[in-house]
């Protein structure tokens, strides 16, 4: 019987570092590629002082969610993709500012049931903004976005290189 025990320790013992291992993992993974994606929600009521969440409830919503995105550089163009689910066309906007892209937008809040109690709560609501260098001087005159199944795409043409030149001494 007390073989059985210590054998049954020693298995729990390894099945419990076995998953310390995986989270810590996916916690490393978490931070090294998705450290930038980790975006700030502000809750801000609306123009009538309405944020549609009950009073009580603001405190509860999440400030943080990700919005992962990816930069790839094509040789005519740099592609930026933002997933941003639960969002519309409309409620976002795209800047470029030198070699850098700023999107910021608002995710609404909306309730289809006010009798219902929420037990699980991890999507982030309100006002964000993101800001993502670019890895190469663009056009923003020729700037195109779209928006397809909750993924935000923008296409940034690559600006020519300035040639060099010679500047005399006088």
């Amino acid at each position: 019987m007390l073989e059985s025990l210590k054998q049954a320790g020693r298995s729990a013992g390894h099945e419990l570092t076995r998953a310390w291992g995986s989270l810590s993992d996916g916690w490393h993974e978490l931070l090294s590629r998705s450290s930038g994606a980790l975006t700030h929600f502000v809750h801000r009521k609306d123009a009538a002082g309405d944020s549609g969440v009950e009073p009580g409830a603001l405190a509860t919503l999440p400030r943080w969610s990700l919005l992962a995105g990816e930069i790839e550089e094509t040789q005519k163009d740099v592609l930026v993709r933002v997933e941003m689910p639960g969002m519309e066309k409309e409620d976002c906007e795209i800047s470029i500012r030198g070699n850098t892209l700023y999107l910021s937008g608002e995710k609404h809040f909306e309730r289809e049931a006010h009798d219902s109690d929420y037990h699980v709560m991890e999507r982030a609501y309100g006002a964000f903004q993101r800001v993502f260098p670019l890895p190469h001087a663009v056009d923003a005159s020729r700037a195109e976005a779209s928006y397809k199944n909750g993924v935000l795409m923008v296409r940034l043409p690559k600006a020519k290189a300035e040639e060099a030149r010679v500047i005399p001494v006088s």
